[in-house]
């Protein structure tokens, strides 16, 4: 599992409606996302929640290499007007 410029990854499960609000943000940018879904990957919430420090929940955004969070903390990022910059800034093509 390891997150690059030029991509968002995000960590998801199936059932997660902020995994759902997430795609749909960045859907509406036009920014494809990698996702991995981690229904029934016992070692890779293990994982996960060694990554990003001790988070459980879902999802789990990268911009590149950039750890966002999860959709609050990428919601409050576009609303500041902080999303944008950061895609470039991660060279994430927009579709």
């Amino acid at each position: 599992m390891s997150e690059q410029a030029g991509q968002v990854t995000m960590y998801t499960t199936t059932f997660c409606p902020y995994c759902v609000r997430a795609k749909m943000l960045l859907q509406k940018k036009g920014v494809p996302v990698t996702e991995i879904n981690l229904d029934g990957d016992w070692e890779g919430r293990q994982a996960l929640v060694k990554k990003t420090g001790g988070q459980r929940t879902v999802p789990q955004i990268w911009v590149g290499t950039v750890h966002v969070g999860g959709f609050d903390d990428l919601h409050a990022l576009d609303r500041k007007g902080g999303l944008d910059p950061l895609l470039i800034e991660q060279q994430v093509p927009a579709g």
